[in-house]
């Protein structure tokens, strides 16, 4: 990874946007399912690319759109968080995936997805895609979660793998995030299957113990750990702890106290993911790279939503140089 100058280093982050339309406060309507609700875009996978922006970090997103109105909305949302479009391919006549926040009485959130002809699930099937995927080469790091890769069949998963790993024996670090939705998949068996080849191809895992515990219940944090043969591995707990696995040993990573209150704690792992990967581009070796995820994350859920205001943003931090990229052997 090479970047002396963080604005120099490049990431692609692949996945999905879609159409967010929240419940409003007060909008639940007295006697009636209905109510008023606010819309916005959300994705975890471009939260991660938004704050990588933020932090300074030249990102790309990768993904398909429709041609419609909300679809130009979105680029140019994206255009202002300095978030790289350039490898967005617009779909004439198709549109992006919905999902809806729903609260019950006691403020619990549920989810609803109508995405099955959603743009982005095409991404690995167009004629534009092999263009898409060689251009993989050219970048230090790619991103993508195992949302990401629940949209895409076998094929088109194949397809990807295959593209990443070209792109590794050219120095680029393939990095995987377990972001589990049980939504997303046919059935747990397809996911594990799924999560075994991203383990195998990764450089490094960023995951959970509510990830990996929906998908092997019951086992230990030794035993979960152990089924991930990736060189570097951030394993955060349910409790505010990380904990890292890297060439040359291991380490627990606490977060510091928090002293504001949680107030939403929607995009904490896909913020840390950010300033973990930034932290890494810039030189940091992982426990001090897993410290500024935490602190990043402990900012985010102080705020609602998913992405904090950019004046709530911590201060920029100086990154020593990176070392060199390096093909993969």
């Amino acid at each position: 990874m090479n970047s002396v100058d963080m604005t120099m280093a490049s990431v692609a982050c692949i996945g999905e946007c879609m159409v967010e339309l929240r419940q409003a406060q007060g909008g639940q309507s007295a006697g009636q399912g209905g109510g008023l609700y606010s819309r916005g875009f959300g994705g975890d996978t471009l939260n991660t690319a938004v704050y990588l922006a933020r932090l300074e970090v030249k990102v790309d997103y990768l993904t398909a759109l429709g041609d419609d109105a909300l679809s130009d909305e979105m680029i140019a949302a994206w255009n202002a968080e300095s978030v790289g479009t350039r490898r967005v391919v617009r779909l004439p006549g198709k549109l992006p995936g919905l999902y809806m926040i729903q609260l019950d009485a006691k403020g619990e959130r549920q989810f609803f997805h109508w995405r099955d002809s959603a743009a982005a699930r095409q991404l690995m099937s167009l004629p534009e895609t092999d263009e898409l995927l060689n251009s993989l080469m050219s970048y230090d790091i790619v991103y993508l979660s195992a949302i990401t890769l629940s949209i895409y069949d076998q094929a088109g998963r194949d397809r990807l793998f295959a593209a990443i790993k070209r792109a590794r024996l050219l120095g680029t670090r393939f990095v995987f995030d377990t972001n589990f939705r049980a939504r997303g998949w046919p059935d747990r068996d397809v996911a594990r299957e799924v999560f075994a080849a991203a383990f195998a191809a990764a450089d490094i895992v960023l995951t959970s113990t509510e990830d990996l515990l929906a998908l092997w219940p019951g086992e230990s944090h030794e035993q979960l750990m152990a089924r991930i043969p990736t060189p570097e591995l951030v394993f955060r707990l349910a409790e505010p702890v990380s904990l890292l696995r890297f060439p040359g040993g291991t380490h627990e990573v606490r977060a510091e106290p928090m002293t504001k209150p949680v107030v939403d704690t929607t995009a904490a792992g896909d913020s840390f993911a950010a300033a973990y990967i930034a932290a890494r581009l810039g030189g940091s070796e992982p426990v001090e790279a897993a410290q500024a995820g935490h602190r990043l994350a402990s900012l985010v859920i102080c705020y609602p939503g998913a992405i904090i205001p950019g004046y709530a943003m911590p201060p920029k931090k100086r990154h020593r140089a990176a070392p060199t990229r390096q093909a993969t052997k």
